[in-house]
């Protein structure tokens, strides 16, 4: 018995793929645009002789999926099925990280310190040691 073959014709509605992938790039511009390097360097700021330049560490990370599906409507329709998506996230990170501090005798950089950032990694730090020390103890 000779099997038939059947010819399956997909039909991609063209102008809605189309604006997805231009949702896709606007999303991409704002996102790189929000970790420009005009965001990293402020504006600086004139005091008498002396120009004060803010500096901020600037990390972003984005992901996004787009997906299309086709098939029948039913067992033995005509009609063709569809289907799309997509999504997307990301997440941008700011935080100061130095000062430039130029007068006309010289230029300087003047870190800025997180001691919020120092005291949680030297409690972590303190609770693993206590930890790793209390097992060994323990082991005894």
């Amino acid at each position: 018995m000779a099997e038939e073959k059947q010819e399956h014709t997909i039909d991609i509605d063209a102008a809605n793929l189309m604006a997805a992938v231009e949702d896709v790039n606007q999303t991409i511009e704002k996102f790189l645009d929000t970790a420009s390097v005009g965001k990293v360097y402020a504006e600086p700021i004139r005091v008498g002789d002396t120009v004060i330049i803010p500096s901020a560490e600037v990390v972003a990370g984005m992901g996004f999926g787009m997906g299309v599906g086709f098939g029948r409507k039913g067992e033995g329709s005509q009609e063709s099925g569809g289907g799309s998506g997509g999504g997307g996230g990301g997440q941008v990170l700011s935080r100061p990280v130095a000062v430039i501090v130029a007068t006309p005798e010289e230029v300087r950089i003047e870190h800025v310190y997180d001691r919020t950032k120092i005291a949680l990694a030297a409690l972590t730090a303190a609770g693993f040691m206590v930890g790793m020390v209390a097992r060994m103890l323990r082991g005894r």
